[in-house]
Protein backbone atom coordinates (compact mmCIF):
# COMPACT_ATOMS: atom_id res chain seq x y z
CA UNK A 1 0.00 0.00 0.00
CA UNK A 2 1.54 3.35 -1.02
CA UNK A 3 2.77 5.46 1.83
CA UNK A 4 0.88 8.65 2.43
CA UNK A 5 3.02 11.75 2.22
CA UNK A 6 2.11 14.57 4.52
CA UNK A 7 3.38 17.75 2.89
CA UNK A 8 2.84 19.59 6.14
CA UNK A 9 5.65 17.56 7.69
CA UNK A 10 8.17 18.84 5.19
CA UNK A 11 10.52 21.55 6.48
CA UNK A 12 9.56 24.98 5.22
CA UNK A 13 12.16 26.73 3.11
CA UNK A 14 13.02 30.20 4.29
CA UNK A 15 12.72 32.62 1.35
CA UNK A 16 16.10 34.02 0.40
CA UNK A 17 16.27 37.80 0.57
CA UNK A 18 16.42 39.41 -2.85
CA UNK A 19 19.87 40.97 -3.46
CA UNK A 20 19.79 44.75 -3.39
CA UNK A 21 21.08 46.47 -6.53
CA UNK A 22 22.31 50.02 -6.04
CA UNK A 23 21.09 52.09 -8.98
CA UNK A 24 22.05 55.60 -10.07
CA UNK A 25 19.83 57.43 -12.58
CA UNK A 26 21.17 59.90 -15.13
CA UNK A 27 19.49 62.08 -17.74
CA UNK A 28 20.34 65.45 -19.29
CA UNK A 29 16.74 66.62 -18.74
CA UNK A 30 15.91 66.93 -14.99
CA UNK A 31 12.25 66.10 -15.67
CA UNK A 32 13.15 62.87 -17.44
CA UNK A 33 15.48 61.93 -14.59
CA UNK A 34 12.73 62.65 -12.05
CA UNK A 35 10.36 60.43 -14.03
CA UNK A 36 12.85 57.55 -14.02
CA UNK A 37 13.36 57.92 -10.29
CA UNK A 38 9.58 57.72 -9.75
CA UNK A 39 9.49 54.55 -11.88
CA UNK A 40 12.20 52.85 -9.83
CA UNK A 41 11.58 54.21 -6.33
CA UNK A 42 10.54 51.70 -3.65
CA UNK A 43 10.81 48.74 -6.02
CA UNK A 44 11.92 45.46 -4.39
CA UNK A 45 15.64 44.84 -4.70
CA UNK A 46 16.38 48.41 -5.84
CA UNK A 47 18.25 51.03 -3.83
CA UNK A 48 18.51 54.40 -5.54
CA UNK A 49 21.74 56.31 -4.97
CA UNK A 50 22.64 59.89 -5.96
CA UNK A 51 23.82 60.40 -9.54
CA UNK A 52 26.79 62.66 -8.74
CA UNK A 53 30.14 61.35 -9.91
CA UNK A 54 31.49 60.75 -6.42
CA UNK A 55 28.42 58.74 -5.50
CA UNK A 56 28.04 56.86 -8.82
CA UNK A 57 31.27 55.07 -8.00
CA UNK A 58 29.21 53.24 -5.37
CA UNK A 59 26.40 52.23 -7.76
CA UNK A 60 26.13 48.72 -9.17
CA UNK A 61 24.10 49.79 -12.19
CA UNK A 62 23.58 53.16 -13.86
CA UNK A 63 20.34 53.71 -15.77
CA UNK A 64 20.78 56.58 -18.24
CA UNK A 65 18.79 58.21 -21.00
CA UNK A 66 20.74 58.90 -24.19
CA UNK A 67 22.36 62.33 -23.99
CA UNK A 68 23.28 62.09 -20.30
CA UNK A 69 26.89 62.81 -19.37
CA UNK A 70 28.60 59.49 -18.74
CA UNK A 71 32.24 60.51 -19.13
CA UNK A 72 33.06 60.13 -15.43
CA UNK A 73 31.68 56.60 -15.04
CA UNK A 74 34.32 53.96 -14.23
CA UNK A 75 33.59 51.26 -16.85
CA UNK A 76 35.44 48.56 -14.96
CA UNK A 77 33.03 48.86 -12.02
CA UNK A 78 29.76 50.18 -13.46
CA UNK A 79 27.22 48.31 -15.58
CA UNK A 80 25.21 50.64 -17.76
CA UNK A 81 21.59 50.36 -18.87
CA UNK A 82 21.04 52.89 -21.67
CA UNK A 83 17.61 54.05 -22.82
CA UNK A 84 17.93 55.19 -26.43
CA UNK A 85 16.42 55.05 -29.89
CA UNK A 86 18.45 54.77 -33.09
CA UNK A 87 21.83 55.01 -31.37
CA UNK A 88 24.54 56.05 -33.81
CA UNK A 89 27.80 54.05 -33.94
CA UNK A 90 29.75 56.79 -32.14
CA UNK A 91 27.15 56.98 -29.37
CA UNK A 92 27.04 53.21 -29.07
CA UNK A 93 30.82 52.95 -28.79
CA UNK A 94 30.89 55.73 -26.21
CA UNK A 95 28.33 53.79 -24.15
CA UNK A 96 30.31 50.56 -24.54
CA UNK A 97 33.41 52.35 -23.26
CA UNK A 98 31.44 53.36 -20.16
CA UNK A 99 30.20 49.84 -19.39
CA UNK A 100 27.10 49.33 -21.57
CA UNK A 101 25.40 45.99 -20.87
CA UNK A 102 21.73 46.52 -21.81
CA UNK A 103 20.16 48.90 -24.32
CA UNK A 104 16.42 49.54 -23.95
CA UNK A 105 14.48 51.34 -26.72
CA UNK A 106 12.53 54.29 -25.32
CA UNK A 107 9.19 52.80 -26.39
CA UNK A 108 9.94 49.72 -24.27
CA UNK A 109 11.11 51.57 -21.16
CA UNK A 110 8.24 50.48 -18.93
CA UNK A 111 8.80 49.77 -15.26
CA UNK A 112 8.84 45.95 -15.66
CA UNK A 113 11.25 46.22 -18.61
CA UNK A 114 13.59 48.52 -16.70
CA UNK A 115 13.58 46.25 -13.65
CA UNK A 116 14.44 43.29 -15.86
CA UNK A 117 17.18 45.31 -17.57
CA UNK A 118 18.68 46.26 -14.21
CA UNK A 119 18.68 42.63 -13.08
CA UNK A 120 20.24 41.50 -16.37
CA UNK A 121 22.92 44.19 -16.18
CA UNK A 122 23.72 43.40 -12.55
CA UNK A 123 24.12 39.72 -13.44
CA UNK A 124 26.25 40.51 -16.48
CA UNK A 125 23.67 39.40 -19.06
CA UNK A 126 23.99 41.59 -22.14
CA UNK A 127 20.91 42.59 -24.13
CA UNK A 128 21.02 44.74 -27.26
CA UNK A 129 18.36 45.06 -29.98
CA UNK A 130 19.32 43.21 -33.16
CA UNK A 131 19.95 46.42 -35.12
CA UNK A 132 22.39 47.82 -32.55
CA UNK A 133 24.07 44.45 -32.07
CA UNK A 134 24.63 44.12 -35.81
CA UNK A 135 25.99 47.67 -35.93
CA UNK A 136 28.37 46.93 -33.08
CA UNK A 137 29.63 43.70 -34.66
CA UNK A 138 30.24 45.43 -37.99
CA UNK A 139 32.13 48.18 -36.21
CA UNK A 140 34.25 45.58 -34.39
CA UNK A 141 35.09 43.95 -37.71
CA UNK A 142 36.17 47.30 -39.19
CA UNK A 143 38.18 48.09 -36.07
CA UNK A 144 40.06 44.83 -36.37
CA UNK A 145 40.65 45.17 -40.12
CA UNK A 146 41.62 48.86 -40.23
CA UNK A 147 43.32 49.46 -36.88
CA UNK A 148 44.26 46.36 -34.94
CA UNK A 149 45.43 43.88 -37.59
CA UNK A 150 47.98 46.27 -39.14
CA UNK A 151 49.52 46.61 -35.64
CA UNK A 152 49.45 42.84 -35.00
CA UNK A 153 46.82 43.30 -32.28
CA UNK A 154 43.59 41.41 -31.73
CA UNK A 155 40.30 42.48 -30.15
CA UNK A 156 41.59 41.15 -26.83
CA UNK A 157 44.22 43.90 -26.80
CA UNK A 158 47.02 41.33 -27.10
CA UNK A 159 49.14 40.58 -30.13
CA UNK A 160 49.12 37.07 -31.57
CA UNK A 161 52.67 36.56 -30.26
CA UNK A 162 51.66 37.67 -26.75
CA UNK A 163 48.65 35.35 -26.80
CA UNK A 164 50.75 32.39 -27.94
CA UNK A 165 53.38 33.00 -25.25
CA UNK A 166 50.77 33.39 -22.50
CA UNK A 167 48.98 30.18 -23.50
CA UNK A 168 52.20 28.19 -23.34
CA UNK A 169 53.14 29.88 -20.09
CA UNK A 170 49.76 28.86 -18.68
CA UNK A 171 50.56 25.27 -19.74
CA UNK A 172 53.58 25.36 -17.42
CA UNK A 173 56.34 25.85 -19.99
CA UNK A 174 59.49 27.78 -19.13
CA UNK A 175 61.24 30.32 -21.38
CA UNK A 176 63.34 27.74 -23.22
CA UNK A 177 60.38 25.46 -23.90
CA UNK A 178 58.26 28.36 -25.16
CA UNK A 179 61.09 29.49 -27.45
CA UNK A 180 61.39 25.99 -28.90
CA UNK A 181 57.64 25.59 -29.40
CA UNK A 182 57.29 28.93 -31.19
CA UNK A 183 60.65 28.90 -32.98
CA UNK A 184 61.70 32.10 -31.20
CA UNK A 185 64.90 32.87 -29.39
CA UNK A 186 64.74 32.94 -25.61
CA UNK A 187 65.54 36.66 -25.75
CA UNK A 188 62.50 37.23 -27.97
CA UNK A 189 60.24 35.40 -25.50
CA UNK A 190 61.64 37.47 -22.63
CA UNK A 191 61.15 40.71 -24.60
CA UNK A 192 57.53 39.78 -25.42
CA UNK A 193 56.78 39.11 -21.75
CA UNK A 194 58.60 42.21 -20.54
CA UNK A 195 56.64 44.45 -22.95
CA UNK A 196 53.37 42.80 -21.94
CA UNK A 197 54.01 43.18 -18.21
CA UNK A 198 54.96 46.85 -18.64
CA UNK A 199 51.97 47.71 -20.84
CA UNK A 200 49.38 46.08 -18.58
CA UNK A 201 51.05 47.02 -15.28
CA UNK A 202 51.48 43.39 -14.21
CA UNK A 203 54.02 42.25 -11.61
CA UNK A 204 55.33 38.97 -12.99
CA UNK A 205 54.56 36.02 -15.25
CA UNK A 206 52.15 34.44 -12.77
CA UNK A 207 50.25 37.70 -12.56
CA UNK A 208 50.16 37.89 -16.38
CA UNK A 209 48.66 34.41 -16.70
CA UNK A 210 46.12 35.09 -13.93
CA UNK A 211 45.14 38.39 -15.60
CA UNK A 212 44.71 36.71 -18.99
CA UNK A 213 42.59 33.88 -17.57
CA UNK A 214 40.47 36.17 -15.42
CA UNK A 215 39.62 38.38 -18.40
CA UNK A 216 39.18 35.54 -20.87
CA UNK A 217 42.13 36.61 -23.03
CA UNK A 218 43.49 33.08 -23.48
Amino acid sequence: MPQKIDFLDRPMRTPQPRPVVRVAVRAADPLLRAGLIVELRDKPGIELVPAEATESDHADVVVAIAGADLTDLPPSRIRLVLIADHAQPADLWAAVERGLVVLVPRAEATTPRLLRAITDAHNGRGDLPAEQLGMLLRSLSRLHEDTLAPRDLTLTGLSKRETDVLRLLADGMDTGEIATALAYSERTVKNILHALLARLGLRNRTHAVAHALRHGLI
